[in-house]
């Protein structure tokens, strides 16, 4: 199955990438490169390009709707490793959805998810919400 973040790219192009500036700094476990961020606030930095009117992230190698990647997604920011695609964990990603339709995408649907046939080809219950 082909992953559809692979064809979409549209929440890197729509939303700000915000998060502690931690995440750029090795000797605290950080990974995310510096140069890739400007700072925000006294305790947040962003990725470049998503604090513009027209944002897109300045790790998004991509053709929105086409090909998408993200070149440091191995070690991308937290709040990004945090936003599913719709239906990926059985459950609807308000996120995902929004920035799809903000490109001009339809919405992800069970059905573009490629589930296995068998005795487990249900898709996988979704995720509990976290604790506040």
């Amino acid at each position: 199955m082909r992953h559809p973040c692979l064809t979409c790219g549209a929440c890197c192009a729509t939303f700000r990438v915000s998060f502690h500036w931690s995440e750029t700094t090795p000797t605290l476990g950080g990974t995310v490169p510096e140069d890739l961020t400007e700072k925000f606030d006294p305790h947040r930095v962003v990725m470049r390009g998503t604090s513009s009117k027209t944002p897109r992230c300045i790790a998004l190698d991509a053709e929105i709707g086409v090909r998408a990647r993200c070149s440091i997604h191995a070690i991308k920011p937290s709040v990004c490793r945090e936003v599913p695609a719709s239906w990926e964990f059985g459950a609807a990603s308000p996120q995902c959805d929004k920035a799809r339709i903000a490109h001009g995408m339809p919405v992800l649907t069970l059905a573009d998810w490629d589930f296995p046939t068998g005795p487990l080809s249900e898709p996988p219950a979704p995720l509990a919400p976290l604790a506040a």
